[in-house]
């Protein structure tokens, strides 16, 4: 890829890339990628876990002057211009650069080649992904079991943890969302002090993180009777995210695929409360490229895994979300998630 776009070199300073392309998975590295050579460049807390990790790019200690060191290797392999992750490497840090390399060579401040290169997943990405949504599955049939009105959102999304931690989870993917009653209207109602109660809708929306990948899953259920309308909603979001799931392959845009399940929902008339996109691109962050949004240029290529998450949010009343993760295929998407999606009441 750098060949292509005549880059001699390239600076990797997001943690999640260096990772990706190195192994390493440390919190502070940088990875410099050459025509020649490569290298992996830590300090002192990291130099044994890189040098068991990482077998292809040479280790180097860079001590307290990273920048330095990056410079000397640069201008020793006689590299003119060196790009760097502007979608990632601060203003501060690159002016540090620029004047450590003091005109000894150029920076070009790129979008990262190495996000697009993670797009798709190869076969043991795919099975470490597809593991990582069993275990959130596993999650969300236990939590039916402890949900009750009385506990508070947080015990909810504390138990949801807990439990993935136990079966092997480094961590939650993100904050665990827990949103009940009028709170389940906010898309990103993280869980809080708020006590279910009956007559509620419960938004529960969670992942972990294993073995280095992300699962994301949501759900809604109720607690006791539901009414008329909390079951229209519900299963017009349904009815929208099987168009969605029913019509995504590769070849389609992101723009087409967020319209799948938005013309549904506009043809119900709640087109104006679904209010965020369709779903996003899920591996190593739990948020990647690529997007299923209005305003998205992708193009969906087999082997990219993204989420489906269609919601109708009626504001100060209730909110309703459905989100499976899926791989995308030439003749259409694999579905990841097992949890069941039929109108839940507990």
């Amino acid at each position: 890829m750098l060949a292509e776009a005549k880059l001699p070199a390239l600076l990797v300073s997001h943690p999640v890339n260096v990772a990706y392309l190195s192994g390493f998975t440390g919190t502070y590295g940088l990875l410099l990628v050459t025509e020649e050579r490569d290298w992996l460049l830590t300090d002192f807390r990291y130099l044994e876990q890189a040098r068991s990790q990482v077998t292809g790019p040479e280790v180097l200690d860079i001590g307290p002057q990273a920048w330095r060191q990056v410079v000397e290797l640069l201008v020793a392999g006689g590299v003119p211009q060196l790009a760097v992750e502007a979608d990632h490497l601060t203003v501060d840090a690159f002016g540090r650069l620029e004047g450590a390399l003091s005109g000894k060579a150029t920076l070009l401040p790129v979008t990262s080649p190495v996000a697009r290169l993670r797009q798709v997943k190869d076969e043991d990405e795919l099975l470490k992904i597809a593991a990582a949504v069993a275990l959130a599955d596993e999650a969300f049939a236990h939590i039916l079991g402890f949900m009750e009105p009385g506990r508070r959102e947080q015990e909810v999304a504390l138990e949801l943890e807990r439990y993935m931690r136990e079966r092997g989870a480094r961590g939650v993917a993100f904050e665990v969302i827990v949103a009940s009653g009028p709170r389940s209207a906010m898309p990103h109602g993280v869980a809080g002090e708020k006590k279910l109660a009956a007559g509620e809708a419960v938004v529960l929306d969670f992942g972990c993180v294993l073995d280095g990948y992300c699962s994301d899953l949501s759900r809604t259920v109720f607690l006791g009777q539901v009414t008329e309308e909390q079951s229209y909603i519900y299963q017009a979001v349904l009815a929208a995210q099987e168009c969605a799931l029913q019509g995504l392959r590769a070849g389609l845009g992101g723009r087409e695929a967020d319209a799948l399940a938005r013309n549904r929902l506009t043809d119900l008339g709640l087109g104006e409360f679904f209010g965020h996109g369709l779903g996003h691109g899920l591996g190593r962050e739990v948020h990647e490229a690529p997007r299923l949004r209005t305003e998205a240029g992708e193009v969906l290529e087999p082997g990219m895994v993204v989420t489906v998450e269609p919601g109708v949010y009626l504001a100060g009343r209730f909110g309703v979300r459905i989100e499976d993760v899926v791989v995308i295929e030439a003749e259409g998407c694999r579905n990841l998630t097992g949890s069941d999606k039929k109108l839940m009441c507990i």
